[in-house]
């Protein structure tokens, strides 16, 4: 793990949270391939809630089957990348998952109880980052919210703690090829990487 993301992680798991770091990492990088990607040529949206799973279960109840029911936590595990897939294939339904902190996706297609008390969120967020914002007020757990405009947020407290930009991501987990000897200039909003 790079050192400025693990310091990032660090502070976004703070004590009051039950999140191993790690975990996290995992779902950050599947919430910002979602965000990146979408599926079938359109951007979706999701929600992973991760940790205080019991306290997340009682504030959520499925509103469909769930799909990940019934099998074996092996074939649940954010580490297996046919999980990976399959989660992003479920992102398309309604709902969100939870993540317990190891890393085990224990439901798909979930819906949080969403309370709007004591919570400010910036207008233009959906009902999907106040569920996100709640559930993450009312238990120990950790909330990261993949809008339909490819941001990725991370809730802490009911609060937005991080925002992260699929491409700014990428660009420095993946590298440039111009690494060396070479200048960043940005204008209008626009990142340019040239050789010196």
């Amino acid at each position: 793990m790079h050192e400025r993301l693990q310091a990032i992680l660090e502070e976004v798991c703070c004590q009051q949270c039950y999140v191993d770091p790690g975990t996290l990492e995992e779902v950050l990088v599947l919430a910002v391939e979602i965000a990146r990607e979408g599926r079938e040529g359109r951007k979706i949206g999701t929600l992973f809630v991760i940790g205080d799973v019991e306290s997340v279960m009682t504030r959520s109840r499925a509103l469909i089957l769930d799909p990940l029911l019934g099998h074996p936590e092996t074939a649940r595990s954010l580490s297996d990348p046919n999980c990976r897939e399959t989660i992003k294939e479920l992102a398309q339904l309604d709902g969100g998952f939870v993540v317990s902190g190891d890393g085990i996706v224990v439901s798909a297609a979930r819906y949080f109880d969403a309370s709007s008390g004591g919570i400010e969120l910036p207008l233009g967020l959906g009902s999907r980052h106040m569920a996100g914002a709640s559930i993450s007020k009312y238990t120990s757990a950790v909330a990261v919210v993949v809008s339909e405009s490819s941001v990725v947020r991370i809730f802490n407290d009911g609060e937005v703690i991080s925002e992260i930009i699929p491409e700014l991501w990428m660009l420095r987990r993946h590298g440039l090829v111009l690494r060396d000897d070479a200048t960043t200039r940005v204008a209008d909003d626009v990142v340019v990487v040239s050789k010196r």
